[in-house]
């Protein structure tokens, strides 16, 4: 955490526009109705600003006033405390926490897939989408179960798994033809929520557009 000197009126969001942590805090921002200005920051060029509010100078990056935090479970939980309206995390204690262990698995398991089909070798990314794939198959039967990870409501659980759904199609990932209808009817149901829309950036838009260019 770093605190800062110069206070703002406006939260301010230092996002990578296709990294998927930061697509993820663009969709609770958008779920609360946060206004926020975006300082768009790719691996190269950096904003010098960053790395004095960020020590690791990575996205995202999250400035509040005085605030900056700058790892996305922390950012997210600190945005459903700070605008409790409509809630993402369950009220109770035993199910916040599994909430949190549902994320913490999500990273520890999917995180360095990701990081491989983004940019490993070829064999690398192979294996990975493979991996990724049955990972995501073998939650079909909670994407089956009610219109949400947890049950009825929308969470953080949803605002982590969204954005990797997102990206499947442009990293050829696909699943059994009965998985597939699973994952896809829950992923609609993330994608067509106006947050889910809201965050997203042109080039993450792209993503699904050239999939549908792909397949005209």
């Amino acid at each position: 955490m770093a605190v800062i000197t110069n206070k703002r009126s406006v939260m301010t969001l230092y996002s990578g526009a296709l990294d998927i942590p930061s697509h993820r805090v663009r969709i609770v921002l958008a779920e609360k109705g946060v206004s926020y200005e975006v300082v768009s920051t790719e691996l190269r060029g950096k904003p010098e600003d960053l790395l004095e509010l960020n020590p690791y100078g990575n996205v995202p990056t999250l400035v509040d006033r005085e605030l900056a935090l700058y790892d996305p479970n922390i950012i997210t939980e600190y945005l459903d405390e700070r605008f409790p309206h409509p809630p993402l995390m369950p009220v109770y204690p035993v199910a916040r926490a599994k909430a949190r262990l549902i994320v913490y698995r999500f990273e520890r398991e999917w995180g360095p897939l990701i990081h491989a089909i983004e940019s490993g070798k070829p064999a690398e990314q192979q294996l990975a989408k493979k991996e990724l794939a049955g990972y995501i198959s073998q939650l079909v039967p909670v994407f089956a179960v009610g219109p949400y990870f947890m049950g009825e409501e929308f969470s953080l659980v949803d605002c982590c798994i969204a954005p990797v759904l997102w990206r499947l199609p442009a990293w050829g990932i696909t699943l059994s033809p009965s998985d597939m209808k699973v994952v896809n009817k829950y992923a609609e149901r993330l994608f067509q929520r106006d947050s889910f829309q809201a965050s997203l950036t042109e080039s993450e838009q792209e993503l699904r557009s050239l999939d549908k260019a792909e397949t005209a």
